[in-house]
């Protein structure tokens, strides 16, 4: 079964990680895919993994910060498919790791226009497409580091908790006109940014994996196949819903 044939699934940061795995997984329910990311050679290799699954996709090169660039994508992806079903926006960076007193202007507000006021613009568009066809799904990627202080990180921190509070005042201004929104916070998954955060500290992934109750790192379709549920109508009452998807670090 492919509960998704005929629908139009967009989502950012789909040149890796998170994004990338969403992406094969919305095409292996049978929906076309729109990836949309800042490198062009990214994306176009998830174009190609899909189109090789037997799928339908299009690249859009896109940053996520860039106000008239979030607004061509939406275009390009109406002009391309007519609509947009579902959305994931998990476009994102990590931003430097340094005590709160040594982060620089510079990466604070980098950090913060893509992670957040990113989330926000994509969200912004595509509300307005959904509102236009009267229905629409999306799933914004959080961190469990937006649920918590975080050492080093006070800023990525900051923006992930940003989306948590974006994601579910959204959640409450659409929830009737049929737009579903919620939000997935990630625990440590294996991706280029958790690469990045091994080679700068010098933690190995078993050190990593010894604080996980589950005792490993998550896999990227650990998250796919949970925005692709959150988009089905098996949680069609479910809006504003924040998930933890981490092993089992929270509960502790």
């Amino acid at each position: 079964m492919e509960p998704f044939v005929g629908k139009v699934a967009l989502v950012t940061g789909g040149g890796s990680g998170i994004g990338r795995a969403t992406s094969l997984a919305f095409a292996k329910k049978g929906a076309k895919v729109v990836i949309a990311g800042r490198t062009r050679e990214k994306i176009v290799e998830t174009q190609e993994m899909i189109k090789n699954l037997g799928g339908e996709a299009i690249a859009v090169q896109a940053d996520v910060s860039a106000e008239e660039q979030v607004r061509e994508m939406i275009q390009t992806t109406i002009d391309q498919f007519g609509r947009i079903n579902f959305a994931c926006n998990a476009a994102g960076i990590g931003g430097k790791l340094a005590p709160t007193a040594d982060v620089t202007e510079e990466d604070f507000d980098r950090t913060l226009a893509i992670n957040l006021k990113g989330v926000w613009l994509c969200m912004k568009y595509q509300i307005r497409q959904m509102l236009k066809q009267g229905s629409g799904a999306i799933v914004n990627i959080s961190s469990i580091n937006g649920l918590d202080g975080t050492p080093n990180a006070a800023i990525y921190s900051a923006s992930k908790s940003g989306v948590v509070s974006l994601t579910k005042s959204a959640a409450l201004e659409y929830a009737k006109s049929n737009i579903r929104i919620n939000a997935i916070c990630p625990g440590a998954v294996h991706t280029p940014m958790l690469e990045q955060v091994f080679n700068i500290t010098g933690v190995t992934p078993s050190q990593y994996e010894s604080k996980i109750p589950m005792n490993r790192i998550g896999d990227p379709n650990d998250i796919a196949h949970s925005v692709t549920w959150l988009c089905s109508d098996e949680t069609s009452y479910i809006t504003g819903h924040i998930m933890v998807i981490d092993g089992g670090v929270s509960a502790g």
